[in-house]
């Protein structure tokens, strides 16, 4: 039998084997702790975490507890493991790496900064108050570490530049930390009495680090919704979304997937239905197997269609129907990917199979063609059915 041609490599495959190769030269001759934990960190950033934990491990075991790199070989192991899914050692890491720098304020290539704290926060087996905490402890490190860029201006003028945009950068980054408190007031400790006046102050300093930040709005949008107060919420998103839908989807500028399927969720809550579904439209785009962005995407489609039913004007009708059909199909497309990926938010799936169920009770089931006809004609533009922007018409 003739040899079979090899697969060629992918371009992430033949960077992990460079970095494992050179990996493997450095702990073969003399130990460089520093270079060590830099080919971790690329090792990491290539998916290569089974082997970054091997060489940060190594690294660790020359640096020693007390070495002046061991929070930084710390931290990263406690990344490592979170990306290895193991949450439990992720954790102990870190409280070490805290042990070594209890106030963050070491040089961060030293394993200072806030980042064991959030980190900590955000795995924190009690929630609730033990990660208001974690919060606070690395908020207080973001704001030394601001104070100590602030404080460098007019002593290293040549460098003011880059100095105002490391200083941008940490208020963008304290502003998601006092909006992540914020959530926290919003679920685990919302039976707390001074939770909505927490809430505020949090969300007033964080628009005033970052009112350029979509994030920063869209928190300030669900505060507004707790409250009830569902026009500012409104408005809050209106001012979230103008800051980065008229960017290309690989702009910095645009948020995480997540935070986008999240703000879906709000848009629908406070009846901006249409921007929903534009939203929902550039997450199918950029991952066709999101279930909660067909999801979201068809429910966004079914409530505009039901306001135009209800509201039963001339030429209406049309309109309700084709939009109705549209979210059949986001929602049956929803249901396949349910099934298929074994998704595990049931009440997710069984409110997508209620929904398709009222929709079968009015059109029927999808016709052959119907069935067969592109999805994807419904993602470049929201619902081509629908002129002009009617969300707060409908209200």
């Amino acid at each position: 039998m003739a040899p079979t041609k090899p697969k060629k490599k992918s371009t992430k495959d033949k960077a992990k084997d460079r970095l494992r190769a050179k990996a493997a030269a450095s702990q073969s001759s003399n130990v460089n702790p520093r270079e060590l934990l830099s080919q971790a960190v690329g090792m990491l950033e290539v998916g290569d975490a089974e082997g970054a934990a091997r060489v940060a491990s190594t690294a660790y075991d020359h640096i020693g507890d007390n070495g002046r790199q061991a929070g930084a070989a710390l931290s990263l192991l406690g990344q490592i493991h979170v990306e290895l899914g193991d949450v439990d050692t992720a954790r102990q890491f870190f409280l070490s790496a805290v042990k070594v720098d209890e106030d963050g304020l070491l040089p961060e290539d030293l394993g200072g900064g806030p980042e064991k704290f959030l980190w900590l926060a955000q795995l924190s087996e009690e929630g609730g108050q033990d990660s208001v905490a974690w919060f606070e402890r690395g908020a207080a490190a973001l704001r030394a570490q601001v104070q100590t860029l602030a404080d460098s201006l007019e002593s290293r003028p040549l460098t003011r530049d880059e100095q105002e945009a490391a200083i941008n950068e940490k208020r963008r980054k304290l502003a998601d930390t006092l909006c992540a408190v914020a959530e926290v007031y919003m679920t685990d400790l919302s039976w707390e009495e001074d939770a909505e006046s927490r809430c505020e102050a949090l969300i007033t300093e964080a628009t005033m680090l970052a009112p350029e930040q979509p994030d920063t709005w869209q928190t300030v949008a669900n505060v507004r919704i707790s409250q009830s107060r569902t026009e500012e919420a409104r408005e809050a998103l209106k001012r979230s979304l103008g800051l980065w839908t008229d960017l290309p989807p690989e702009d910095p500028g645009v948020p995480a997937f997540p935070s986008r399927v999240s703000l879906v969720r709000l848009l629908i809550e406070v009846g901006l239905d249409e921007k929903a579904i534009d939203v929902a439209g550039r997450l199918v785009d950029e991952d066709d197997l999101s279930v909660e962005a067909w999801y979201l995407g068809g429910y966004g489609k079914y409530m505009l269609g039901e306001k135009l039913k209800e509201a039963g004007q001339a030429g209406d009708a049309d309109k309700w129907r084709s939009i109705w059909r549209s979210s059949r199909k986001w929602l049956a497309q929803c249901l396949r990917i349910f099934e298929a990926e074994e998704y595990e938010d049931d009440r997710l799936g069984e409110h997508a199979q209620e929904l398709l169920r009222l929709i079968k009770t009015e059109l029927g089931e999808a016709a052959g063609d119907d069935q067969d006809e592109d999805i994807w004609e419904d993602t470049d533009d929201g619902e081509d059915d629908v002129e002009g922007d009617g969300d707060t018409d409908m209200q």
